[in-house]
């Protein structure tokens, strides 16, 4: 077949993969895929599959962190839990930005917000005796059920898809009825899908995490860049939407990786309510030798995994955080470039017989950001990965996240520079252009067929 990849090579390099199913493989075995036969054939491929940054990183976190290391601190043990002023800044952020008051004792640095998460799986399962289910509210980040398996957590999950709205509520109330589920997680904007949840959906979810005591773990890896609304300047609305106004039971997760442009230094941030911190669990003291939720979340959780993230580290993510607190530094400026290749992006494919599978917040289309998701007739989403790496495309099928659309592909622009563009196109023209004639001789076949009858 006529494919802007060498055909032959691609197929080589995916029988040598030993792969069962490429369009169900994680996200790395597919990224170490696409790598190899980027080096067969010395062609560049269109990179969808990986959703890491494409940014540098802010010259003002540059700065703080290389002061920090001629000062000496590389010498020394950071306190886990965060430095002071760090901890400060992390709480003057959240009120801010989210309009929620959080003390600095219940805010901390983790070594990314993916081991955020794992603390907060590990200490929010144990918390009460036989409340010890997650619940995954998907599409999601296929590595957060792989945190919970490595666990031996047991989960419930399903696809928000046709559960929006006031639909959501007897969803969620079905699973949380039994009573066992500890902890709620989904994304918000969400990965891989980029709906976002109404200010009514999250109502709903903050109501029934206080009616049966689950904790909601409100994963904010794109915080802002919801980019039909302007979150960009402190201390003033609108806000970023949060369970957090409808609960006293959740925890704040927040990455530094996509809104900072800071992935490679692996920090993000959580901020627990000072009354979910200060309270007790019945069930704590096996694991951690407290009952404090907060104590068994720093002194337990934090300490067995990593003593905390590097000083150096600290330093440079205050700096950051001085800087946008005080307006100097408009961090979501620096990103919005996220949202227009998305919006490019997404009409190129949609010319060219693409549809956008999770498509709508409520009643107004979904946002453009770092994610979108798309599918084409004919195709299932493993299938669709697969044949797309013959054109020099590559994305992640949504069955890998918990979507029960498994039609459809994630699409991540991080790393789609504009320039890219005019490629994009002539693959995809290619593409349809091949799958036209298919069809063709598909109908063909079927009216010889007919005839013959």
């Amino acid at each position: 077949m006529d494919t802007p990849i060498n055909f032959d090579l691609v197929k080589e390099k995916i029988k040598e993969s030993g792969l069962k199913s490429v369009g169900l493989g994680s996200i790395r075995e597919l990224n170490r895929l696409v790598n190899n036969i980027e080096s067969a054939t010395g062609e560049k491929f269109i990179r969808m599959e990986m959703g890491s940054p494409g940014l540098n990183p802010p010259q003002i976190a540059i700065d703080s962190e290389i002061e920090a290391l001629k000062k000496g601190v590389g010498s020394q043990y950071p306190p886990f839990d965060g430095i002071p002023q760090l901890k400060t800044e992390i709480s003057l952020f959240v009120k801010n930005f989210m309009n929620i008051d959080i003390s600095p004792a219940s805010c901390f640095p983790t070594v990314g917000s993916m081991q955020g998460c794992y603390m907060a799986m590990m200490v929010t399962t144990r918390r009460h005796k036989n409340k010890n289910k997650i619940l995954f509210i998907d599409p999601g980040f296929p590595v957060n059920k792989k945190q919970a398996k490595t666990l031996g957590v047991s989960i419930y999950h399903f696809d928000v898809y046709n559960f929006r709205g006031e639909k959501l509520r007897n969803k969620l109330e079905s699973y949380l009825i039994q009573g066992d589920v500890a902890s709620i997680l989904y994304s918000n904007p969400n990965n891989p899908s980029w709906i976002c949840f109404t200010d009514e959906e999250l109502k709903i979810i903050g109501e029934l995490a206080t009616k049966y005591d689950a904790i909601v773990m409100e994963d904010l890896a794109y915080f802002g860049m919801d980019f039909r609304k302007d979150y960009s300047v402190p201390g003033k609305a609108p806000f970023v939407p949060t369970v957090a106004n409808y609960t006293d039971n959740y925890i704040l997760l927040i990455s530094s990786s996509k809104s900072f442009s800071l992935a490679g230094q692996r920090i993000g941030m959580t901020a627990i309510p000072d009354k979910l911190f200060n309270s007790q669990g019945d069930n704590l003291r096996p694991y951690f030798d407290t009952d404090n939720f907060g104590y068994a979340y720093i002194f337990g959780a934090m300490y067995s995994l990593s003593s905390g993230v590097s000083h150096s580290n600290q330093y440079g993510l205050f700096g950051l955080l001085k800087a946008v607190n005080e307006g100097k530094f408009n961090f979501l400026d620096e990103v919005r470039v996220y949202g227009g290749r998305a919006k490019a992006m997404k009409r190129i494919f949609t010319d060219h017989g693409f549809s956008i599978v999770y498509d709508r917040d409520g009643d107004v289309p979904v946002a453009d950001g770092f994610y979108f998701t798309i599918s084409y007739p004919g195709y299932d989403g493993a299938d669709l990965v697969e044949e797309l790496l013959y054109y020099g495309v590559s994305a992640i099928s949504l069955e890998t996240t918990g979507s029960e659309k498994t039609e459809g592909l994630r699409a991540c622009v991080s790393f789609t520079h504009e320039s890219q563009f005019p490629v994009l196109e002539q693959r995809l023209s290619a593409f349809k252009m091949n799958n036209d004639a298919d069809q063709k001789a598909i109908e063909k076949a079927r009216s010889f067929f007919k005839a013959d009858l």
